[in-house]
């Protein structure tokens, strides 16, 4: 069960081809260039890919914008070239999750240039029409500020078209099961190339009902199980990981209450609060996030991110809370996006302080669910608020301090590599941080390689320990008669706590994994643990002999 349920305890690092690294020397990284790439990632740690859009694109959202999802877009290789990725990867015992994009297409997809030449065209009723503009065509919007309504006008079509997103990417009509049909014929292409499962992009979009007279769309929940039998078939431990910021009363109905629908969600609930007990040192609100998104079936997993290549999304929190991670971490205008979000990289939002760097991170592999990394966060790579939208924090990998990062040997890359400042390439590579053992990257390394001996955090149950201190969240996992526990002060100032384990542990010593900072309780069961200003403890209950007493089933 433990090897087939691989997601539980994997450790996932999302990347852009285009922007990883370029062989074919145009520019525009490629398949070619990742191979070249993934004993890097391979030494790393990390046990999953998950590759953002690759498919043939007009390239007007980052290839979120597909116009053929059976083919790999020319500038990054060719089908052969993406097979040869998978399988080198899966020597190096490396899965891929590729992103699913079907939500919507490009306007320059032939369905829906077919579905707009004629009426009468099976492709029509694969997109969403109206004869006259809709009245809500000015509510919904994905984008505000940028994007201007949900419904544009086709001439070619003498019609208007939905689009949740940007106006060039007009949504499908996700109810029509010819278009489910085709999804799934989607997912068994790539299943067949050697993809091990999909992060589906928007997925309550992709659920929702999408008609001119809808002012508020029902979602269809049974499509996720039709999604997921599908795999199930195809390949038994393929996944699908759903990008669903929805909150938490419905969490379950995108996992299945059986657990027959999603394999995997990400934790937006719990990232927006970790942000804001971030800014204002109060775990609490934090702690209250992890306890509302904690009931899943036994099967699912959260995946746990700080940043991915979208804006932080802050839309959750209450206005009060907002601000406050605004004011923290992007108070200037032009590091905000859509009247919600920030979308600066992590690195440059806590002003490049090694201390907060390292206590985000080791909250972030803590925390209940399966860590998810982005490439560059690995060396603390900054971005480029010159760029628009959130083009600025998906600038090409700086891997050394060769011209363009050592990314390409084109004068013009796909986006500009970041060059000034204590950001800029030539302070910030991998290269130069693999030769210094005290580097962010090789910190990344140990603390991937000890999290993923800690399949406690994937695999168990978690209960909070008490520090009567609201600076520091003190979480405790219990698996398979083994324990372990995480201390993080997110103030600034050192803090002293006392606290009790778990009173029917026989053993209470507290092992550091990560130091030789360990812990004897005193008389009465109660450990006194003194904490640095963003300081961080990973403590095994009971020694490290844990794996002689891990018992091969669960109990209670």
């Amino acid at each position: 069960m433990i090897n087939d349920l691989w997601y539980k305890n994997a450790v996932v690092y999302c990347l852009s081809v285009a922007t990883f690294m370029d062989a074919s020397g145009d520019g525009v990284g490629d398949f070619a260039g990742l191979i070249r790439r993934l004993d890097y990632l391979q030494g790393l740690g990390v046990t999953a890919i998950w590759l953002m859009p690759f498919q043939s694109s007009p390239y007007r959202d980052d290839g979120y914008d597909v116009s053929n999802y059976y083919d790999v877009d020319a500038r990054f290789g060719t089908l052969g070239d993406f097979v040869e990725f998978t399988h080198a990867a899966k020597q190096r015992g490396i899965r891929l999750i590729i992103d699913l994009v079907v939500n919507h297409t490009s306007n320059e997809h032939m369905w829906f240039k077919e579905a707009c030449k004629d009426p009468d065209s099976p492709y029509r009723d694969w997109y969403v029409w109206s004869k006259k503009k809709p009245r809500n065509a000015n509510k919904g919007m994905v984008f505000p500020g940028v994007q201007k309504s949900t419904w544009s006008f086709e001439p070619r079509a003498r019609a208007w078209y939905f689009h949740r997103f940007y106006d060039f990417q007009p949504d499908l009509n996700t109810a029509n099961p010819h278009v489910q049909a085709e999804i799934l014929k989607i997912m068994g292409f790539w299943i067949q190339l050697g993809v091990s499962g999909f992060r589906m992009d928007a997925v309550p979009f992709v659920i929702a009902t999408k008609c001119p007279t809808v002012d508020k769309p029902v979602e269809q929940y049974a499509m996720l199980r039709t999604f997921r039998e599908f795999l199930q078939w195809r390949e038994g431990d393929a996944i699908i990981l759903a990008e669903a910021n929805v909150l938490p009363d419905t969490d379950m109905q995108y996992f299945g209450r059986a657990g027959d629908r999603m394999h995997m969600m990400f934790n937006f609930e719990a990232n927006q609060n970790l942000f804001f007990a971030l800014a204002a040192s109060d775990v609490r609100p934090l702690i209250k996030a992890l306890k509302a998104t904690a009931p899943r079936p036994k099967t699912a997993q959260w995946g746990m991110f700080l940043r991915n290549h979208d804006e932080l999304d802050l839309g959750r929190l209450t206005k009060r809370q907002r601000d406050a991670v605004f004011q923290a971490f992007g108070p200037d205008k032009s590091m905000q996006l859509y009247d919600r979000g920030i979308r600066r990289r992590l690195a440059p939002m806590l002003g490049g302080d090694r201390r907060r760097i390292e206590l985000a991170y080791s909250l972030m592999f803590t925390l209940p669910g399966t860590p998810v990394l982005r490439y560059g966060d690995e060396i603390g790579m900054g971005d480029d608020l010159s760029l628009p939208e959130r083009n600025c924090a998906r600038t090409p990998m700086q891997w050394s301090t060769e011209p363009q990062a050592g990314f390409t040997k084109s004068a013009k890359p796909i986006l500009p590599i970041i060059s000034a400042g204590p950001f800029g390439y030539r302070h910030v590579n991998a290269a130069q941080q693999r030769r210094d053992p005290n580097s962010l990257l090789n910190w990344m390394e140990r603390i991937i390689r000890m999290r993923k001996e800690i399949p406690e955090a994937g695999w168990g149950d978690f209960d909070f320990v008490a520090t009567n201190d609201i600076c520091v969240l003190a979480i405790r996992y219990d698996w398979r008669n083994n324990s372990v526990l995480f201390i993080h002060n997110l103030a600034s100032t050192p803090r002293e706590i006392k606290f009790t384990v778990r009173r029917d542990i026989p053993d209470q010593t507290l092992v550091n994994v990560l130091s030789d900072d360990h812990s004897q309780p005193d008389a009465r069961g109660r450990h006194r643990v003194i904490l640095e200003g963003y300081g961080y403890r990973w403590y095994r209950v009971g020694g490290l002999d844990y794996l002689l007493k891990r018992t091969d089933i669960d109990v209670d």
